[in-house]
């Protein structure tokens, strides 16, 4: 009894590893059409939602305002970490452990995983899927492949996904025509893009644009480390 059913979870094991590998090389050329979350959100059928927008667009195709926006306000260290960024783990741990605001260290990686591959609930479950999510893709893509992903997949508003939609659902422009200021608003509202609104901005909105831009100054020239 207990041999076979050693046996079947080792079976059960190397199939997911087989089938999330393939998944995962899928992905590395082909567009993702939908993410867990869009069928989520798409069967609480919510009255304030939208009609779901989901545009897929390549990276040469969207300004490098927003993806120097989200890199300098979601993970400023993206391009030079494998997928985890220890510092910024051990800083929110002594900060929770001192009892100030709770804040995540989810990279733009980790955040890809859990978008593209997982649900949005916490658990210790899904939090150990991510990980292994994260380092295969790592793995398997360049960082610009996950900026791509990232950035055409995550939900920018409400029933708007990718920041194709989002540009067009938020200043009536393609995305590769997004401004800087128009890109921090995007990356402005993304801690709660059902919540906040891009265009009109609130003043926190506002403020937190005013520092996105002060770190995108302090960043400099965005060059992924390993683009071809």
């Amino acid at each position: 009894m207990f041999r076979r059913l050693f046996r079947f979870l080792f079976k059960g094991v190397i199939w997911f590893v087989i089938l999330s590998v393939f998944w995962v090389l899928l992905y590395k050329w082909v567009p993702v059409p939908i993410t867990p979350l869009m069928a989520i959100r798409y069967f609480e059928k919510q009255e304030t939602q939208t009609l779901w927008k989901h545009d897929w667009v390549a990276l040469e195709n969207m300004s490098k305002h927003i993806q120097l926006a989200v890199i300098c306000s979601e993970d400023q260290n993206f391009v030079n970490h494998h997928g985890f960024d220890i510092k910024a783990i051990e800083k929110a741990i002594d900060e929770n452990k001192a009892g100030k605001r709770i804040r995540g260290a989810s990279t733009i990686s980790q955040q890809t995983a859990k978008n593209v591959f997982l649900w949005p609930q916490r658990s210790w479950l899904r939090k150990g899927l991510e990980t292994y999510f994260t380092a295969l893709i790592e793995l398997c893509w360049s960082k610009r492949r996950i900026m791509e992903v990232y950035l055409n997949s995550i939900e920018m508003g409400n029933g708007v996904y990718g920041i194709e939609a989002a540009s067009q659902y938020w200043f009536k422009k393609p995305a590769s025509r997004l401004t800087q200021h128009e890109a921090t608003a995007i990356a402005a509202i993304l801690p709660n893009p059902r919540k906040y609104k891009a265009s009109p901005p609130s003043s926190y909105i506002q403020s937190r644009k005013t520092w996105i831009i002060k770190q995108i100054v302090n960043y400099g020239h965005l060059s992924y480390n390993d683009e071809e």
